[in-house]
């Protein structure tokens, strides 16, 4: 039996109207973001893809040490935590990307999923009952 399944991606500028000290940046991309969230899971969006690097502008093409400064450690980060939640509250799987920091000076463009039955870390697949993926990292460091 088939199921059709209504699948989103979310891709939005910074806008010429976005703060430029990063962390009200990373504040002010993510409230967009948190909005069009919403909006798709309204629209009954099961799986919902956000762009790379979703919380700011796309970086990597520049070699800026203060881009560093948006990186966040998994699973402990914000953008992590408030992701998880947000996959869990809309009953949706979730896909990610975030700009870890592995460890001091490691950073890696990483992409998580999130399920609303994800483990404790926020981290998982589970396509029926079965645990697929874990944790992978992409990408090379910072």
């Amino acid at each position: 039996m088939t199921r059709a399944v209504r699948v989103g991606l979310i891709q939005a500028s910074v806008g010429d109207d976005a703060p430029t000290e990063l962390e009200s940046l990373k504040a002010h991309m993510i409230d967009k973001h948190m909005a069009l969230i919403d909006d798709a899971a309204n629209q009954g969006v099961e799986v919902l893809c956000l762009q790379e690097l979703f919380y700011g502008p796309y970086f990597c093409a520049e070699q800026d040490r203060r881009w560093y400064a948006m990186a966040e450690s998994i699973p402990e980060g914000p953008t992590v935590r408030l992701m998880q939640d947000v996959a869990k509250r809309h009953g949706m799987a979730l896909v990610v990307p975030i700009y870890e920091e592995s460890m001091a000076g490691v950073y890696y463009n990483t992409c998580l999923l999130y399920t609303s039955h994800a483990d404790d870390e926020g981290l998982g697949v589970d396509l029926g009952g079965r645990r697929i993926i874990k944790k992978k990292r992409g990408g090379g460091g910072g």
